[in-house]
């Protein structure tokens, strides 16, 4: 199975997430599409093992993405509170701006949610082997 097949998406959208640590989920997501591509047996196969830690490390990444998810949301709420008490264009513009993180996080989520959901039936299959 190639790269194509685990992308979900094109180019990934800013987040507004600092940039000191965006690099890692492009890691952690490209080192499960690496143990994916692999061949499932052979000298070159992951060891049930390093699929094991890499899916632990991909539930970690899927929480904190949920937490920046969670994160965001209260800020709408907050945001949405301060227009309906007093409209003003910045609070507009604020809005808009956390909508759109907000999606850009909701696609992360699903996509890293859909390589592990790949990876794990991977780990079942090296299990069963």
């Amino acid at each position: 199975m190639g790269l194509a097949a685990h992308a979900v998406g094109g180019r990934r959208p800013d987040t507004g997430v600092a940039a000191s640590i965006r690099p890692w989920p492009s890691m952690i997501e490209n080192h499960i599409r690496t143990l994916l591509d692999a061949p499932a047996g052979g000298a070159d196969a992951p060891t049930l093992s390093d699929l094991e830690e890499m899916l632990t490390t991909g539930y970690a990444r899927a929480m904190a993405i949920e937490g920046e998810q969670w994160r965001l949301q209260r800020r709408i709420v907050d945001v949405a509170v301060r227009i309906a008490d007093d409209y003003n264009e910045l609070q507009t513009v604020e809005l808009r701006k956390l909508a759109r993180q907000l999606r850009s996080v909701d696609a992360e989520l699903i996509s890293i949610r859909a390589l592990i959901g790949s990876l794990r039936a991977r780990a079942d299959e090296a299990r069963a082997a």
